[in-house]
């Protein structure tokens, strides 16, 4: 059974990994790769108790929904984030008033996670910079109200103030990204971050273009 504990475990080094195969030569970005590391990410949120579970249950959700899409039969319309929209404008597969009316599409449900992403960027840069004794809460709250709250509604944003509370301090979030010392953990969140920024930038760009940022 160590096995599988050791394949729950998160480790930093395997999410830049798979962010650096996220992006093809012409920078598309690569659904399957996204996915993967998210479910990383998902691993990082987990590690740290249940502190995160109302982003971490989401996320999980969303990632089957896309792994379904691109398992399906229209799978190789879902290869990059780029064919995924092209497909599912064509198709009418994504409704851009109605809310709900199309709750599984791959536009709607990357939307989510895209958001999200941000919010991880944003707390991951302040862990990186920050001084030992740096608040984690405090750089969480902040992230998380440049990003993600303006989609929360007030309950959640409530709830996730008195969780973030509840955070670790920082030489506990070094430990679990499994990477050795401090010094080690900077240097490699210093790899990590411009890829994951990349990423969200390239996703935000065709979103913009597309009128897609405000998908119900």
């Amino acid at each position: 059974m160590a096995g599988t504990e050791e394949d729950q475990k998160f480790c930093l080094q395997e999410v830049l990994d798979t962010f650096k195969l996220c992006l093809s030569e012409n920078k598309e970005v690569y659904l399957e790769h996204y996915v993967a590391g998210w479910r990383g990410l998902v691993k990082f949120l987990n590690s740290l108790g249940s502190v995160f579970g109302f982003i971490s249950k989401d996320a999980v959700n969303k990632i089957h929904i896309l792994v379904t899409l691109l398992n399906g039969e229209n799978g190789s319309q879902y290869a990059t984030v780029q064919s995924m929209v092209k497909y599912e404008l064509e198709n009418d597969l994504v409704d851009l008033t109605k809310r709900g009316s199309h709750p599984e599409s791959g536009c709607r449900t990357l939307l989510r996670l895209h958001r999200a992403l941000r919010w991880l960027e944003l707390f991951l840069e302040r862990l990186r910079t920050s001084s030992e004794d740096g608040k984690t809460s405090v750089m969480c709250s902040e992230a998380y109200n440049e990003s993600l709250s303006q989609f929360h509604p007030w309950v959640v944003r409530k709830a996730a103030g008195m969780a973030f509370c509840m955070l670790p301090g920082r030489p506990a979030f070094f430990e679990v990204m499994n990477v050795g010392p401090t010094e080690q953990v900077v240097a490699k969140l210093g790899e990590a971050l411009p890829l994951i920024s990349e990423v969200y930038q390239i996703t935000e760009e065709l979103y913009t273009q597309q009128n897609l940022m405000n998908l119900p």
